[in-house]
């Protein structure tokens, strides 16, 4: 990626008014005093290394948590011991919304990378809803946008190939990417070829052929963790027959 697009660990300490994730991340319409008020109660602790928990399953649900620099990965662990993933996490996006029903976690959130987060206890964000509409109607959006992700999930992996499974995945990644300001044909994976197989419930060997193949293909070119998507218009035509994703899934500009 650009360097001049990588935010530096040294300049966590800002405010939210200020930060380059706000378009993606706060309600749109808050006036200044109201991002003030959330920036106030808006946690920033030190960065987590790889490895590192966010929150584990069966932990007390206090927080949500916005990804400001790096990946998490959610997961469950299943009873032979083995992770089921259930989703990977950029900057901009939130983690901790499994807790709110239940008042725990139902998974865990690990960090693929030396990863950042705002940290926003959730007991003073339900306070600050009766004063500020507008962060309301986000917390509806964002749990609307789960909703129609694990929706979207479960078509891909009902209904599509294994091919599919992958296209789709890349260009998810691809518009996120973009979305971001960064470039979206060429960037690093930050999670394993066995994580993406477990998210997409495909082997790790499918995984690594259809990487291969791919690049046969001349559709990618890969570098172990760097990707290039060469040709974006065969990756959208591989996934003709799922227009659940094509909707989803929108070429950037």
């Amino acid at each position: 990626m650009p360097k001049n697009k990588v935010v530096s660990l040294n300049k966590l300490k800002v405010a939210c008014k200020n930060c380059g994730l706000a378009k993606l991340c706060l309600p749109l319409g808050l006036d200044s005093g109201d991002i003030d008020q959330l920036d106030a109660i808006v946690q920033r602790n030190r960065p987590l290394h790889r490895g590192g928990h966010v929150f584990q399953t069966g932990d007390k649900f206090r927080s949500l948590y916005v990804v400001k620099t790096g990946t998490i990965k959610t997961y469950t662990q299943c009873p032979n011991g083995s992770e089921q993933v259930v989703g990977f996490h950029l900057p901009g996006e939130v983690v901790g919304l499994d807790g709110i029903e239940c008042d725990k976690h139902l998974c865990s959130a690990k960090a693929l990378e030396t990863t950042a987060v705002c940290e926003v206890p959730f007991g003073r964000l339900e306070e600050l809803t009766s004063s500020i509409p507008g962060l309301q109607h986000q917390l509806f959006r964002l749990m609307s946008r789960e909703i129609t992700k694990e929706t979207g999930l479960m078509v891909l992996l009902g209904k599509s190939t294994a091919e599919e499974r992958l296209a789709a995945f890349l260009l998810s990644l691809s518009v996120r990417f973009h979305n971001r300001g960064f470039s979206p044909v060429e960037f690093n994976l930050s999670m394993s070829r066995q994580e993406i197989g477990s998210y997409l419930g495909l082997a790790l060997e499918t995984v690594s052929r259809l990487f291969t193949h791919f690049q046969e293909e001349s559709i990618l070119l890969v570098d172990r963790k760097h990707i290039k998507i060469l040709d974006m218009d065969q990756l959208y035509n591989l996934l003709s027959n799922q227009t659940t994703c094509l909707d989803r899934l929108q070429a950037p500009n």
